[in-house]
C-alpha cells in the first residue's frame, strides 16, 4: 500500500520538516510514501480528482477518533482489503474549504485538542510510523 500525505501549504518551520522527514524516511521502510505540499483546496481536489482509486482521508478534529492501536489496526484493515493508496489530507492554518471537506467524506481526528498545523502534520507522520511498527510487531511502540 502506498501512503501520500498530501498538505495544503507548505511546512516552513525548519524543524518541523526536519520532524516531518524523519518518519517519512522510516515509514518508507514499510511502505511507500510521499509527501505533496499543494497551494490550497482547489489544487488538493484536483491531485485527488487525478487518482480517484485512492482512499482519501481528511484530518479534522470532528473526524472519527482513534487510539494508536486501533490506527494501526484500521490501517492493516485497508491494506489486507488491498487498499492500493492512502491519501491523508492535511490542513493549512486555515482549515479546509467546503469543496474540499465535501470531496473527501472519510475524517480521522488526531486529538480532541487543537493543535498548530505544522505540529499536527508531524504527529501525523509519527502515528503512521507507529502504526506499522505495531503491525509488524516492532518494540518502537512501547
Amino acid at each position: 500500500m502506498r501512503i501520500r500525505l498530501l498538505m495544503l501549504g507548505k511546512t516552513r518551520r525548519a524543524e518541523m520538516r526536519a520532524v516531518i522527514d524523519d518518519y517519512v524516511k522510516r515509514i518508507g521502510r514499510h511502505s511507500l510514501i510521499e509527501v505533496t505540499e499543494v497551494r490550497d483546496g482547489d489544487a488538493a481536489t484536483k491531485k485527488l480528482d487525478a487518482d480517484r482509486a485512492a482512499t482519501a482521508v481528511l484530518l479534522d478534529a470532528l473526524g472519527r477518533n482513534l487510539d494508536s492501536n486501533s490506527f494501526a489496526k484500521w490501517i492493516g484493515e485497508l491494506r489486507d482489503r488491498g487498499t492500493r493508496e492512502l491519501v491523508f489530507v492535511c490542513g493549512d492554518a486555515d482549515g479546509f474549504p467546503a469543496t474540499l471537506r465535501e470531496r473527501v467524506r472519510q475524517r480521522i481526528s488526531l486529538s480532541a485538542m487543537t493543535y498548530s498545523h505544522e505540529l499536527a502534520r508531524a504527529m501525523l507522520a509519527e502515528q503512521i510510523y507507529r502504526a506499522f511498527a505495531t503491525l509488524r510487531g516492532h518494540p518502537y511502540p512501547r
